[in-house]
C-alpha cells in the first residue's frame, strides 16, 4: 500500500508557502484598508484605489513601466532566440565567447551592469530617459530569455524541420512553420519572465534613467523612504493581479497546445 505524505513534508509544504506568500497575502488585504495607518486596520475600503487613479505622478510611473517592460522584453526575447538558435546549432569559431558574454549577466552585479550601461550612454552622448532605461532592460533580461529558449530548443526533434525541407520548404520557412510553433511556449515564457524582471528592477532604472522616464519601483522606493503610503498597497496589489493573469493566461496557452500535440 502506498503510504501518503508524511506530517513532516506537510508541515514543510505548508510553512514554506506561508513563509512566500503571507506577505503578499497581507499586502493585498491591506490594500483595502480604509485606515491612513498601514498596520492598523480600519474596515474594508476601496478608497486608496480611488486615491491612486487620481495620482497623476504614480499613474505615469505605472505607465512608463509598462512601456518599457513590454518593449524590452520583446526584444530580448526575439534576439534571445536568435541566440539560442545559434547556441544550439551553430558550429562556428566564438560560439564560448559569445555564450559567455551572454550568460555573464547572470551572475553579474547588478550594479555594475547598472553603472556599466550608465558609462556607456554618456559615452556615446545618449541622453538618458525611455530609451535607455529599455535598452539597459532589454541587455538585463536577454540571458534569462537566452536560457529559457536554448533549453526547450536542445530538445526539440529537429527531424521535424528537416522534413519540411525535404518537402520543399527553405530553412527559414521551416523554422517558422515548424519549429517555432513547437518552442513557443519557450518562448512565451521567456517573455514573461523577461517583462517580470522589468517591471522588478530598480538599480538599472536608477542609473539608466532620466527626466520623465521614471518608472514605478523607482516611484514606490522614494515614496517608501518618506513613510509607506496605503496606494503603493494598491498599486501592488493591481501589477501582482497582472503578473498572476499573464502566468495563467501562459499555462493555459501551454496546456490547449499540448491537447492539440496529443489529439
Amino acid at each position: 500500500m502506498r503510504k501518503g505524505p508524511s506530517a513532516f513534508n506537510v508541515a514543510s509544504v505548508v510553512l514554506g508557502l506561508a513563509f512566500l506568500y503571507a506577505p503578499i497575502a497581507i499586502l493585498v488585504v491591506y490594500s483595502f484598508n480604509a485606515s491612513r495607518l498601514v498596520t492598523v486596520w480600519g474596515g474594508f475600503s476601496t478608497r486608496w484605489y480611488k486615491a491612486l487613479f487620481q495620482d497623476a505622478q504614480m499613474l505615469e510611473a505605472v505607465w512608463v513601466t509598462l512601456r518599457v517592460g513590454v518593449l524590452s522584453a520583446t526584444m530580448s526575447t526575439f534576439v534571445g532566440a536568435l541566440a539560442a538558435v545559434a547556441l544550439v546549432r551553430g558550429r562556428f569559431e566564438g560560439r564560448t565567447a559569445l555564450a559567455s558574454g551572454i550568460y555573464a549577466t547572470l551572475v553579474m552585479p547588478e550594479v555594475i551592469l547598472g553603472l556599466s550601461l550608465l558609462l556607456l550612454f554618456v559615452s556615446l552622448g545618449l541622453p538618458r530617459g525611455f530609451w535607455t532605461v529599455t535598452l539597459s532592460h532589454a541587455t538585463l533580461t536577454l540571458a534569462y530569455a537566452t536560457v529559457v529558449i536554448q533549453a526547450r530548443l536542445a530538445s526539440f526533434d529537429r527531424h521535424l524541420e528537416e522534413a519540411a525541407q525535404d518537402l520543399g520548404c527553405p530553412p527559414w520557412k521551416a523554422f517558422v512553420l515548424v519549429t517555432l510553433p513547437g518552442i513557443a511556449p519557450a518562448v512565451a515564457a521567456a517573455w514573461m519572465l523577461a517583462f517580470t524582471l522589468s517591471l522588478d528592477d530598480l538599480v538599472i532604472a536608477s542609473f539608466t534613467s532620466g527626466p520623465g522616464a521614471t518608472t514605478l519601483p523607482m516611484r514606490l522606493y522614494s515614496q517608501v523612504r518618506l513613510g509607506v503610503d496605503p496606494k503603493i498597497n494598491a498599486v501592488s496589489t493591481l501589477l501582482i493581479g497582472l503578473v498572476a493573469t499573464g502566468v495563467i493566461a501562459a499555462y493555459l496557452i501551454q496546456q490547449r497546445q499540448r491537447r492539440r500535440q496529443s489529439g
